[in-house]
């Protein structure tokens, strides 16, 4: 069985995902990380240099082969991962995956990004906070319809990585 974590960007599918894999004894992948890995550049570089299209087609992709090759395996989406190219799709048809939207508040959610947002290159150019709490707030309405097609939700506001991760523990077996 693969786990996949999904979820807007800063609810902490990297973190939790480590954390769970070391649990469960399973290997993790973080689907971003292993698109760097293969197109030799940085999300970010790789935005600047062919555009969110080009991004979205490689994930995609990508997101393909990691599920036909992944056994055992957490797997990390990125942000916009299942909002695309049919993507969540792939994920509900795949019968050796469990899926969890890793819920988060839209407060928590600015109050986490804002202090990174110039490594993430969707939102590296925006400088205020209010600004920032916009953009998610457009963007969550606009995923959560992808996000909450996951087989479980589980809400991350308020609890430590240890506490998501013995709660989707507890939700998969």
């Amino acid at each position: 069985m693969n786990i996949i974590l999904l979820g807007y960007m800063g609810c902490g599918k990297s973190s939790i995902g480590k954390e769970l894999a070391s649990e469960l004894d399973m290997k993790y992948l973080d689907l971003d990380d292993y698109l760097e890995t293969q197109e030799e550049k940085s999300i970010k570089k790789i935005f600047e240099d062919k555009g969110e299209i080009y991004f979205r087609k490689k994930e995609s992709e990508y997101l393909k082969k990691v599920l036909n090759e992944s056994v055992n395996t957490i797997i990390s989406l990125g942000g916009g991962t299942p909002c695309f190219a049919g993507n969540i799709e792939l994920i509900k048809e795949n019968v050796h995956c469990k899926s969890i939207y890793l819920k988060t508040s839209l407060d928590e959610l600015v109050d986490r990004l804002f202090v990174e947002r110039h490594a993430r290159p969707l939102i590296a150019h925006i400088d205020k906070k209010p600004d920032l709490k916009d953009f998610i707030r457009k963007h969550l309405f606009e995923r959560s319809f992808y996000y909450n097609q996951a087989e479980y939700v589980v809400s991350t506001d308020s609890k430590t990585v240890n506490q998501i991760a013995q709660e989707i523990k507890n939700v998969l077996l």
